[in-house]
Order: structure tokens, then sequence, then C-alpha cells
């Protein structure tokens, strides 16, 4: 098959690989322009990017693909599918339609559960039991394209979002094989999604990533590893901020919301207690707790979270 690929981050580079490997010829990469990073403020290629080029594959970035010029440009790519993943971008029914069996993505969740920006992030943080990945006919719609493949895994008690993140990605590129066969042979066959179970996953934003400790417990643990490694839930522990990168519910103690049940960073919650185990300080790197608590002194009684 002929495949344009349209992907930005590391998430998509599984699926970009297997692509290659399974012997498809990729006829264009399209990622989202480089953008400024580091203290130098330094154009840096996107994941898809520097892996394609260094590939010697032709690679893309249009700002929009709502760009006449853009479309013109894909059109001329005659690919018979395109492959998204993760592209940063909402593809208008013109580019929709212009390969020959359309554009197929590579979404992380059991759709019609966590259409959106966010898909990883929200199943852990709202509890979820199970996850997966769907390969799916887009349509116009956010992520409301009928199913040509899925799978699922557990979402263990203590998934994070990294976690997660890497095993779906390599669920993605196990799949895609199947879907874009299928399609070619006249085999895949398209289930549209359930009308009922639509949830949507709003993209994360700075400020939910602060912990608020007059929930429970268990809040408490799905919103840091949910969040875990970026942004990074966080709290502030005598007047510096923490981001806090792993913790144990401990059932049986309680006391008041944000108050330090002992001086070994056991904080009580609004149900249940939650310990933290591993921590970072502005400007530090993860740290145990034993290892903060040597420089660190944060004694029983002590109210964390001042602002909550």
């Amino acid at each position: 098959m002929r495949v344009a690929f349209m992907g930005t981050p590391d998430f998509a580079l599984p699926t970009l690989k297997a692509l290659i490997a399974e012997g498809h010829e990729i006829v264009g990469v399209y990622s989202q322009p480089p953008a400024p990073a580091g203290r130098g403020k330094k154009l840096k290629p996107s994941p898809v990017h520097a892996y394609a080029e260094a590939e010697g594959l032709r690679v893309f970035t249009p700002k929009s693909m709502r760009d006449a010029a853009a479309q013109a440009e894909f059109a001329t790519l005659d690919a018979d599918v395109a492959v998204v993943v993760a592209f940063g971008q909402i593809l208008p029914q013109v580019v929709l339609d212009t390969p020959k069996f359309g554009c197929v993505n590579v979404h992380a969740s059991l759709l019609p559960r966590w259409r959106g920006a966010a898909p990883i992030h929200r199943a852990i943080m709202a509890g979820d039991e199970k996850t997966g990945v769907c390969i799916m006919q887009m349509e116009a719609g956010l992520d409301t394209g009928p199913v040509l493949v899925s799978a699922e895994t557990d979402i263990g008690a203590h998934d994070t979002t990294l976690d997660l993140h890497d095993r779906l990605a390599a669920m993605g590129a196990r799949l895609i094989g199947e879907a874009v066969m299928g399609l070619k042979r006249g085999t895949a066959v398209a289930q549209p999604q359930a009308a009922e179970g639509v949830t949507y996953a709003h993209k994360i934003e700075k400020s939910e990533a602060r912990i608020v400790w007059h929930k429970s417990a268990a809040e408490i643990d799905r919103h840091v590893r949910g969040l875990c490694p970026f942004p990074g839930a966080w709290t502030e522990m005598d007047g510096e901020r923490f981001k806090i990168l792993s913790g144990t519910v401990v059932e049986g103690r309680s006391g008041e919301p944000g108050v330090c049940l002992d001086d070994a960073m056991l904080i009580a919650c609004g149900e249940g207690a939650y310990r933290i185990d591993r921590a970072q300080r502005a400007g530090k790197g993860p740290m145990a707790r034993e290892d903060i608590l040597r420089g660190f002194s944060l004694p029983l009684g002590t109210k964390v979270g001042q602002g909550d």
C-alpha cells in the first residue's frame, strides 16, 4: 500500500515503524511544525519528523491542512491510505476523502469512551479498569468514525500514563497492519460506534495539576498516576512546590485534609490518607521519600497545599 503517515509525538513512532517493517511504501510523513525547545528556544523537530528524516522519508510540516496549497500537495502523493496517529490537527473532509481508502486513525481508548485529546490521562484519572486501542475509519466528527479493529488491556493499580502510553503505542503498531491490509483486500468490516457511553477526553490543562487534599486518597492516587510524567501533579510543602510522582493509599488513617499524620509524608485526605513515595523538588531530579527527608523536614501536624 502507498501510505501517507500523519503523526507527531513518540506515541506515533511504533506505528510508523510497523508500517515500514511490513513493507508498505511511505509516500510522505506529515508532522506538526518544529517548535521552540530548551533554554535557547531553538526549533526542534517532533519525534516523528526527526525519525522520518533519519529514514530518508519525505517530511511535510504544514501549519494547517485546511490550507489549499497543503491539500493540493497532499493529493500529489497519490496515497492509497493515510494513517493518522496523534497528528495534532483536525483534518477537513477534502483531506479525508483524498486517499483511495480514506484515512484511518490509531486512537488510545475503547471508543466511544474517551474521544478527544487526552484519553490515556482521563482513563486513569476516572478509575477505569480497562482501556485499549481502536483503529477507526476517520470522518469529520471528533473520533466518531466506525472501528476497523480494536484490542483492550487492563489498567493496573499502579499504572501511570507513561506505562499505558508505551503499552498502547505498541498495541496500535500491532493492529495497524491488520487494518490496512483489510482495507486493501476488501475484508475490513467497520463497526459503527455505540451511541451510548460517549465521553470526551478534554486536553489536560496545567491548572488541573494541583492536588486537592479534600478529595479521597484513591482519587488523589489516580490524579498522580494520570498526570505522570506530564504535566505532573503537585502540591506545596513548607512554601515549596513539589511534583508528586508516586505514592500509596493508606487505609484506616484519617485527619484534617492536607495535614501530615506523621513525619514521613503521610498526608490526610478527604477520605483515607496518602503517603508520598517519590517526588521532585523545583530544579532537582526525582527522589525517593527517604532521600527527600534527609534534607527536608515535614513534621507531624504540618499543613501542606495551603491554598487547597
